[in-house]
């Protein structure tokens, strides 16, 4: 398994008094992800939970929806070709009668599938591949304002690895109530939510109905896209969101809140979630 953080000589200028020390950052490796022997995607992440990693890439893409649909995930044997190691490649084999998707994908670049389409394209691509399409704006969820402005404050607090690089991307799935059930660090805020949803998965706990989904920076269209696929009801993210994140939205009924800073913050979409003082 590779590292999450590694060590590296920095020059330190402070105040104009010029120093040399050890510094700690974030470790970024390219990771090949196989479905049924054969490559589909490779994505730059911070190595842990790769099997996570890579069940919930495939659930975001509508391959995987239950923990019966994976036969095995493992880690390729021998070396790559390039010569890598080979935790940096998985291999999700499906079970017996599980359909293997027409799609190809190159995620060094961050292209999903749904890439090369817009607008009313893009949202007719999930609405067909999601495996919970009814889910989501039947959800009864329900969260106190104050309580939502809590919870930054508690994904931060439950950060360990950012403390001592300041570089990774956090996401954190809680429970209307608050509590944290799930933290998971990345370089990229897509891996982070991948790892979560397939946790999820792997525990067979999809769909995550009843749940909010706090992710750190902005909420792209992806990112959407993945709660949508995983029956996640609620968004929310400390930055903005982007127009097709929003459509999104509307369409499946998530609930999309932006801009979630203290006491503030912007719901874009399924306000009626949120419960106010």
């Amino acid at each position: 398994m590779g590292r999450v953080t590694e060590r590296r000589r920095v020059v330190r200028i402070r105040d104009g008094v010029v120093g040399t020390r050890p510094d700690t950052l974030v470790a970024e490796e390219p990771l090949e992800i196989r479905l049924n022997g054969k490559p589909l995607a490779i994505t730059m992440r911070t190595p842990g939970d790769d099997f996570a990693l890579a069940a919930g890439f495939l659930v975001s893409e509508g391959v995987l929806a239950h923990t019966s649909d994976v036969r095995a995930v493992t880690y390729c044997e021998g070396q790559a070709e390039d010569g890598s190691n080979t935790y940096n490649i998985v291999n999700v084999q499906l079970a017996a009668g599980v359909p293997v998707p027409d799609i190809t994908l190159e995620r060094n670049v961050y292209t999903t599938s749904s890439c090369g389409l817009c607008g009313k394209a893009s949202l007719d691509a999930v609405r067909t591949a999601s495996r919970f399409p009814d889910i989501i704006g039947a959800d009864p969820l329900r969260i106190t304002a104050d309580l939502l402005a809590e919870l930054p404050d508690r994904l931060r607090a439950a950060q360990k690895v950012f403390d001592s690089t300041g570089g990774l991307h956090a996401a954190g799935l809680f429970t209307a109530a608050g509590e944290l059930v799930d933290v998971r660090e990345d370089v990229g805020r897509h891996n982070a939510v991948d790892k979560i949803v397939g946790r999820a998965l792997r525990e067979g706990r999809l769909p995550l109905a009843g749940s909010v989904l706090l992710v750190s920076g902005r909420a792209s269209f992806e990112l959407a896209q993945k709660a949508v696929m995983a029956g996640i009801p609620m968004l929310a993210a400390v930055s903005a969101p982007s127009s097709l994140a929003v459509d999104l939205a509307v369409e499946s009924g998530l609930t999309l809140v932006g801009f979630l800073r203290g006491r503030n913050m912007n719901v874009y979409a399924g306000e009626e979630r949120i419960l106010l003082p």
